[in-house]
């Protein structure tokens, strides 16, 4: 009996940070050729959106980043798909990690101070929730544009 060869799996976590060419360095050095690669995308929203839960607007934005983000992953010769999330980021790799066996997260977020995700300790919380290795890319892709769903 022979077994087939082990696929890493890799989940990302990217809101307004990719594509961004710290991303595609870290996964070209870990995703191997048969690697797969999910990305996710929480649909981020506005405050009075989300209070009447109006989120078609968020989920489109999402759609177009992550199609924006895999087409940039696949130039760069990595094989990746996209799913938009939950708004919520902890919620999203959750949701994502129920049936995606990853092996390791990577979570792209814009610098200290900048960011929201690390205001909110986004890093540490997915390392003791989920834990698996999470690997923290710091981007600045989109930074000029509206802070209000910052990464």
């Amino acid at each position: 009996m022979t077994s087939e060869p082990r696929r890493d799996s890799i989940l990302v976590v990217a809101n307004r940070t990719c594509p961004c060419a710290e991303l595609h360095e870290l996964l070209g050095g870990r995703a191997t050729d048969d690697a797969r690669v999910v990305i996710v995308a929480p649909a981020l929203n506005g405050r009075l959106a989300h209070a009447v839960s109006d989120t078609d607007g968020a989920v489109a934005v999402a759609r177009a980043r992550l199609a924006t983000a895999v087409e940039h992953l696949h130039d760069a010769g990595i094989e990746a798909e996209g799913i938009v999330g939950d708004s919520d980021p902890m919620v999203a790799i959750g949701d994502v990690l129920a049936s995606f066996g990853a092996d390791e997260i990577v979570i792209s977020s814009w610098p200290p101070g900048d960011s929201n995700w690390l205001e909110k300790n986004l890093i540490e919380n997915a390392r003791s929730t989920f834990g698996l290795p999470v690997h923290h890319v710091v981007s600045r892709y989109g930074l000029g544009e509206s802070a209000a769903t910052a990464a």
